[in-house]
């Protein structure tokens, strides 16, 4: 598969078959994600991959997040659904960035900047493999209303940045909209 076909086809997949996804194709999609391009090659990610009952905790643990959120705003958002999403893959990859985020001055914060980038590039290149092995995935932030429980859950004091959940589809969705890339592009000053 061409990339510009993997890009076309990339889906975020909310349902999933119960059929495992081996060992060998996991790596794949991880060891794509670590040929990314990282700000002074820093490669700052680190990745868990949950199977099982690991990931229905992970689930657990939003799904009390949302029922918190609920208490004080009266809305959770997606926060359930993706609980439901991570019991249904068969994999869930949480995604963590070990720089841990110190100091506050603008050098600091260019750097995380940079580093947050670096994840997202991983992340997008995880994706992408996943489209060419016929894998299904999404990438859930979600997972960010319950950070604090699942790192230390996990016994991570770095940052989380997100989850990535994957297996075989169980849908084919339909491409959401997209604006052309003419109206969200300017040539040179305006």
């Amino acid at each position: 598969m061409k990339i510009g076909e993997a890009i076309i086809k990339r889906r975020s997949v909310r349902k999933y078959q119960s059929q495992p996804v081996p060992r060998e194709l996991i790596g794949q999609v991880l060891e794509a994600a670590t040929l990314a391009p990282s700000g002074k090659n820093a490669q700052p990610w680190e990745f868990i991959v949950l199977e099982g009952q690991e990931k229905d905790t992970i689930a657990d643990m939003m799904e009390a997040g949302a029922e918190q959120l609920e208490a004080m705003s009266g809305s959770s958002g997606s926060v359930r659904n993706s609980a439901r999403i991570i019991r249904e893959a068969p994999v869930v990859i949480m995604v963590y960035n070990p720089r841990k985020r110190e100091g506050a001055g603008p050098l600091q914060q260019v750097l995380w900047t940079v580093d947050t980038q670096s994840v997202g590039a991983a992340i997008q290149n995880l994706l992408l493999k996943a489209v060419e092995l016929g894998l299904g995935s999404v990438w859930i932030c979600n997972v960010l209303v319950a950070r604090e429980q699942i790192s230390t859950w996990l016994g991570r004091e770095d940052e989380m940045i997100a989850a990535v959940a994957l297996g075989w589809p169980a849908e084919e969705p339909a491409a959401r909209p997209r604006k052309p890339w003419q109206q969200v592009t300017q040539w040179g000053r305006g």
